[in-house]
């Protein structure tokens, strides 16, 4: 496999010519399910975002986190929010709560040198900050950017453009 220079130019243009949701247009259906289930208002929008922003972080995905920050700053969370969210788990910028879902997304998302992913403990926290409704969105939530992690990572969409037009 050929690895490019740190120092090279990035490409500009998705690594898949065509927009998969036109290939496959079954997905329209699929991705409205997801963002209406997401969107329910038992987890505050915000908190969504921050945990989509951190998953895209985790996967190294730019288009993803470009995104995500897009999102947090037209719904007006403060820069120091977004851009701590990195580093949360000593950013003084967060709520018990929204640390609670970060610490989840990270947990699902990264190996575990113990094992299981999700300790009864990690479970046992979020539960506290969280009805089981809204434990149950944010699940679901962190299921949705994975969903849409692996497109980002295959078909490499271009950062910074309009949610609909990645592809052109």
């Amino acid at each position: 496999m050929e690895t490019r220079s740190i120092t090279a130019e990035i490409p500009m243009a998705p690594r898949m010519s065509e927009d998969p949701a036109e290939l496959v247009p079954e997905l329209g259906e699929v991705s409205a399910a997801l963002f209406k289930v997401t969107g329910n208002g038992s987890v505050p929008r915000a908190t969504i975002s921050l945990v989509q922003l951190r998953a895209g972080q985790i996967a190294g995905s730019t288009y993803l986190t470009v995104l995500h920050t897009g999102f947090l700053r037209t719904a007006g969370e403060s820069e120091e929010r977004i851009a701590s969210v990195t580093s949360w788990q000593d950013s003084p910028y967060f709520t018990s709560a929204e640390r609670a879902a970060l610490a989840l997304v990270e947990a699902v998302l990264q190996p575990s040198a113990d094992g299981e992913r999700v300790s009864d403990e990690l479970y046992a926290q979020v539960a506290e900050c969280y009805e089981p409704r809204a434990l149950a969105t944010l699940m679901f939530a962190i299921g949705q950017v994975n969903f849409f992690t692996a497109v980002a990572l295959i078909a490499k969409p271009v950062p910074g453009r309009s949610f609909s037009e990645p592809w052109k």
